[in-house]
């Protein structure tokens, strides 16, 4: 008999084997077709698949770019002009940051197109075609074949169909595994390098909320910054040059000024991360329960010692702004996660699909030779992986490699080694010459004393939490010399190494080789780092690398065998940082018992958070006095202004700029994070509690015309108001609708509330 735990979780599943959850899934474009088309019509879609994606005339893929190999965005003019989120673009902005031109805190705005600033090293990748190469990948691959050999022939086949597809154009072919390996799909890309900063609100703005706020809604962030990708006189991609123009896109997105409501249809057309949604119970277990701990454990100390030392010093606060976020952005997420597959139950859920799969099979001979011994593996794989390596590995990476004079040690030792082992004076050479070039950067945005806290407090963890058996040597110099003293141990390690300093740095590397490799050797910095590779390289990642290489074959034949199971069930792969597509609707939601959250934010939020003893709630003057005058232009509807919403769609990091589209293919807003009760969406969907949160775009409209003045930038957009696309559920919840008026000669555009 099941007790009424399991029956609950029966039914879930016996529910769930038809379809995927309501809302949830990120879906290849190519296949909106067969798979998805008839399902976003039905939620109000007004577009077909092909206006989505097509290789034969302009389609809204052809306006989505990934920017800067992490962030997505849109192209909302014909001339290039592209929008994305402000903390996508938080590093740009930073590096024209200084104490004199502080454009963090104050903001830039590009009046010309000659002060828009260049970025070297930035790009835009737009997406030519998608093609399903499986049976070119896979189609000479035996079955059997033991997984290191197996992908060594992968790769060959990949690099075969990349150079067949791209010779003699200026295209790239970047091949995806999807469904763990079962399949394979080519994205045909266009990258543009000539990115240029045309517009950024202030912090004020752009990060307002900052990491209070962070991964919570409500929402009251205006998270947008605006570039502009420029092309050579072809229109195609060209290096850096002032005599380059203004990119002229395929497609540009719209803007509608026509609002949303609950129940609106939403798009969001992005480049997704990473997501594991059929993960077995096991690994669920080893991240709720191990590795997410581990990891805000250390991250909660560093983030501890970074806040301290921005706020008493404004320099350590630009040099530090951008690492700062990377470190706590992630950090929150891992917390939230951990709640909300808590709340799920997500693993008893894993388990009972587990116990169906079981069943179903001991049913057939022929599953049981195919899928019998998968599920005992995944234990042992994973019992195996609990023995130091998963936290040994988590410890590396976030507590050793989290120091950065530590990790920017690791090339050193590299240099050092090449120059024991005799390598080629080449080697030698190349590898001096970009620590050489990178010196200046990396000291640009370094700062030692906090740095030095940052050491201590991690190595003093990394003591305390690991197994003996993988603490360097050097670590018993703290009990010997320092009596446990961490930041002693911390004072002297800095004080005696050549790589504090960019003056240091240079100067060790004009030495002779042999000079440079007796002061390599006898660095205590690139020395510690040394023993922390090898212990890392010797004990901790052989093992891990073979459980799992091990896990990805389990987890490729446990899928095949779930689609197999589920025969009736969309499945839809994994996110890989490849074009795709998630659709939902705006909509609120209960984030615990007796609290509902609505479906919209206003700019009287942000008045309402206002405190201006709080770095993350002080609000310009300038918002305050358009606020207090209502003067919101076109933008603002009956009195209020619109600032951001939720949505139901299935989102992760790389979706963070992703143009948010409606029914009818026009942008209504910028995603840039997702509700925190709803960060386990990476794991295990939940329709009731995942919300997507987005910048609505009449707020970025408002923020670039009335409060920049760059109203300049707003003339070359397409404003669009085709009034609401759903009925309101109720009165209550029903925004004023907008009317456009356009002059004789259809450009000047004026907003009138109903």
């Amino acid at each position: 008999m099941f007790n009424r735990k399991q029956l609950c979780l029966w039914v879930l599943l016996a529910l769930s084997s038809f379809s995927a959850s309501a809302d949830e899934g990120m879906w290849l474009p190519m296949l909106l077709k067969q798979l998805n088309e008839a399902d976003m019509q039905k939620k109000g879609m007004r577009l077909s698949a092909e206006d989505i994606y097509s290789i034969n005339k302009s389609s809204l893929k052809d306006a989505i770019v990934q920017f800067g190999g992490g962030c997505t965005g849109e192209i909302i003019s014909n001339q290039g002009l592209l929008l994305t989120n402000h903390h996508c673009g938080y590093g740009q902005i930073q590096s024209h940051s200084s104490v004199e031109n502080d454009y963090l805190t104050n903001g830039f705005w590009a009046m010309t197109r000659q002060e828009e600033k260049p970025n070297p090293g930035l790009s835009a990748t737009f997406i030519v075609r998608m093609e399903d190469v499986t049976k070119q990948i896979l189609g000479d691959v035996p079955a059997g074949l033991p997984e290191a050999e197996r992908e060594k022939l992968v790769q060959a086949n990949i690099k075969k169909v990349q150079a067949q597809t791209t010779t003699g154009t200026h295209y790239e072919a970047i091949i995806r595994p999807f469904f763990y390996g079962n399949e394979y799909y080519m994205y045909v890309t266009e990258t543009f390098k000539d990115i240029r900063l045309v517009g950024a609100p202030p912090e004020s703005i752009g990060k307002f909320g900052g990491d209070t706020d962070n991964w919570m809604w409500p929402r009251h962030t205006g998270d947008f910054a605006l570039f502009r990708i420029y092309a050579g006189p072809d229109n195609k991609p060209a290096a850096y040059s002032p005599d380059n123009k203004p990119y002229v896109p395929k497609h540009h997105l719209p803007i509608s000024l026509a609002g949303i409501q609950q129940g609106d249809f939403t798009m969001v057309f992005g480049f997704p991360g990473r997501t594991t949604e059929y993960l077995p119970s096991q690994a669920v277990r080893e991240i709720a329960e191990v590795s997410d701990p581990a990891k805000v454990k250390i991250r909660t100390v560093k983030l501890g010692i970074l806040d301290q030392d921005m706020k008493a010093d404004p320099k350590v606060r630009i040099q530090y702004a951008a690492k700062y976020a990377s470190v706590s952005n992630a950090h929150k997420k891992w917390i939230g996660e951990m709640r909300g597959l808590k709340k799920l139950d997500a693993i008893a859920k894993k388990q009972a699909l587990e116990r169906q799969f079981s069943q179903w099979v001991a049913q057939e001979t022929g599953r049981k030779n195919t899928y019998g011994q998968v599920l005992g593996q995944f234990e042992q794989n994973y019992a195996q992986l609990g023995q130091n390596l998963t936290l040994g590995r988590d410890y590396y990476m976030e507590a050793v490699l989290g120091v950065e004079l530590l990790n920017y040690a690791q090339n050193f030792v590299r240099l050092a080694d090449l120059l024991q082992t005799n390598g080629s004076a080449a080697d030698v050479q190349a590898l001096t010459k970009r620590l050489q070039e990178s010196a200046p950067g990396f000291f640009k945005n370094y700062n030692l004393p906090t740095d030095k806290k940052v050491f201590a407090a991690l190595m003093e963890l990394y003591a305390k939490d690991l197994d003996p058996s993988l603490h360097p040597a050097a670590f018993g110099v703290v009990a010997k010399n320092h009596k446990g003293n961490w930041a002693a141990f911390a004072d002297n390690l800095y004080a005696n190494t050549n790589l504090v300093s960019e003056q240091k740095v240079q100067n060790l590397l004009q030495l002779d080789p042999a000079a440079l490799k007796a002061k390599l050797t006898a660095d205590p910095a690139i020395m510690l780092m040394f023993n922390f590779m090898a212990i890392y390289q010797s004990q901790i990642l052989p093992k891990y690398t073979q459980l799992t290489d091990q896990n990805t074959l389990l987890n490729r034949t446990y899928l095949q065998g779930l689609r197999e199971m589920q025969k009736d069930k969309k499945f839809y792969p994994d996110a890989n940082s490849t074009l795709r597509v998630s659709f939902g609707q705006v909509d609120t939601y209960k984030p615990v018992d007796g609290v509902t959250y609505d479906y919209y934010t206003t700019l009287e939020g942000i008045m309402e958070k206002e405190d201006p003893s709080i770095p993350d709630y002080k609000v310009p003057a300038k918002l305050k006095e358009l606020y207090q005058k209502k003067d919101y232009g076109p933008y603002g509807v009956n009195g209020k202004m619109p600032v951001a919403f939720i949505a139901s769609n299935h989102t992760t990091g790389g979706n963070s700029g992703s143009p948010v589209i409606n029914a009818r293919g026009e942008l209504i807003g910028t995603n840039f994070d997702r509700n925190w009760e709803g960060t386990m969406s990476d794991i295990m969907y939940d329709p009731d509690r995942v919300r997507n949160i987005s910048m609505d775009a009449r707020y970025f409209l408002f923020i670039v015309d009335k409060f920049a003045g760059a109203g300049h930038l707003v003339k070359e957009m397409t404003l669009v108001n085709n009034g609401p696309q759903t009925p309101a559920p109720s009165a209550s919840k029903k925004q004023p609708e907008l009317k456009i008026k356009k002059n004789k000669k259809n450009t000047k555009i004026k907003v009138e509330a109903e």
